[in-house]
């Protein structure tokens, strides 16, 4: 089945790297009209699966994630025609010039070819990878998590008839729709076909993927993210960091899970600390130098477990631990950081750039909030993933990192010397 799946993205993937911008343009239109169109089918799948969630006593939280109805449906079709608006890397001339030996030669971007990805519960996320790769050209195969499965049939069903619309091949957008976990280890293996694989989900997904993929794999998503409050730097400006980097939408691959404060702000800035946490409802697990310190005050304060430093909260925890100066700082985050999002709260120009360089993640921040690690946010549109690796893309994957380039050489009848 996967075998098939794969001879047809990849034959897919020829036709889409001939369309031009404005024929991609076209197709995205036509799918985010047939979305809302045809809503119903869509719909009525999504009540399948969360009869079935309900019944396997899915939290509420969890259910709400799932959830699709003509407001989110409407939602995600808009997403798809604010895709026709960004810029189509694909056809970029990136540099080049003419050669001693009278060759013109030039790089020029092209699509990747074919993109798996894998993906946690949501189902939105069906069609924005599907519109970021037809976007760029890319053919796409597509496991969504299986209490979706029914709903992400139905929707790609949807972009597959938006297609034929337009004489192009089914193969450039498939579901794999049964839900056994064994397929998932068969596209793993699929590198006769696929260029690129991308799992979007928790820690297990992404450890699956990297042990066993024989395709490159793109991993990031897991946010242990962390700012350095040094000896410089003013209460009220950094509670407010703080604060904006932890309660905006704590289950966040970029939100705040350890402040680090410098052991000389301590006297000054933890008063004011534990009245502003128990006013957002902050609850703090502090370390062992720090807690005598914390125990005082109004806000919710346990001690920290060691294992705590290396995972997300995913909710409004916080872990507080006072380090002796900027090195101590950079040695926590290397030990326990995701290479994410990290930022130092500083009014000392000498220790921003300090931590700049010192601090190797993806996204690294002088006086702003983790928060904005988004392709949003940072101006790119739209965003596939976030990667925290450094080949071949970093940070906030938009358009630009679903594709690659070639070498073209034009000649005049050309010969070697």
């Amino acid at each position: 089945m996967l075998e098939e799946m794969g001879k047809a993205a990849r034959a897919a993937s020829y036709k889409l790297a001939e369309l031009s911008t404005e024929q991609k343009n076209q197709v995205l239109l036509t799918i985010a009209d047939r979305l809302e169109a045809e809503s119903a089918d869509i719909l009525a799948a999504n009540e399948q699966d969360l009869a079935d969630a309900r019944q396997n006593g899915m939290s509420a939280a969890l259910l709400d994630r799932l959830t699709l109805n003509p407001q989110r449906l409407k939602g995600i079709a808009d997403d798809v025609r604010q895709v026709c608006r960004l810029a189509d890397p694909v056809g970029q001339l990136i540099d080049g010039g003419v050669l001693d030996s009278g060759l013109r030669i030039e790089r020029r971007r092209v699509p990747l070819g074919v993109i798996g990805v894998i993906y946690e519960a949501r189902p939105n996320v069906t069609v924005d990878v599907a519109s970021l790769c037809l976007k760029t050209g890319n053919a796409a195969i597509l496991r969504g998590g299986k209490e979706t499965y029914r709903t992400n049939a139905a929707t790609v069903r949807v972009i597959q008839n938006a297609l034929s619309e337009h004489g192009l091949p089914k193969g450039a957008v498939q579901a794999i729709e049964n839900p056994d976990r064994e397929l998932v280890n068969q596209l793993l293996k699929l590198d006769r076909y696929v260029d690129m694989l991308i799992p979007r989900g928790g820690a297990g997904l992404h450890k699956l993927c990297r042990e066993n993929s024989t395709i490159p794999v793109i991993t990031g998503g897991i946010g242990v993210c962390h700012l350095y409050l040094d000896e410089t730097m003013e209460i009220e400006p950094a509670l407010e960091v703080i604060v904006n980097a932890k309660k905006q939408r704590p289950s966040a691959c970029n939100s705040l899970e350890t402040l680090l404060i410098h052991r000389d702000q301590a006297e000054r800035f933890i008063p004011a600390f534990l009245q502003r946490m128990a006013q957002e409802n902050i609850p703090l697990h502090g370390d062992a130098n720090i807690l005598p310190l914390l125990q005082n005050g109004p806000a919710s304060v346990v001690a920290v477990k060691a294992e705590q430093y290396d995972d997300e909260w995913l909710s409004n925890d916080l872990n507080v631990k006072l380090v002796a100066d900027l090195d101590d700082a950079v040695a926590h985050i290397r030990e326990h950081g995701t290479q994410h999002s990290d930022g130092i709260l500083t009014r000392s120009i000498g220790n921003a750039n300090r931590f700049v360089n010192q601090v190797d993640s993806s996204a690294v921040y002088v006086n702003a909030s983790t928060r904005f690690t988004d392709g949003g946010q940072f101006g790119l549109g739209a965003e596939v993933a976030v990667s925290t690796q450094k080949l071949h893309a970093r940070g906030p994957m938009g358009l630009e990192a679903l594709t690659t380039y070639k070498w073209i050489g034009w000649g005049d009848d050309t010969l070697r010397g």
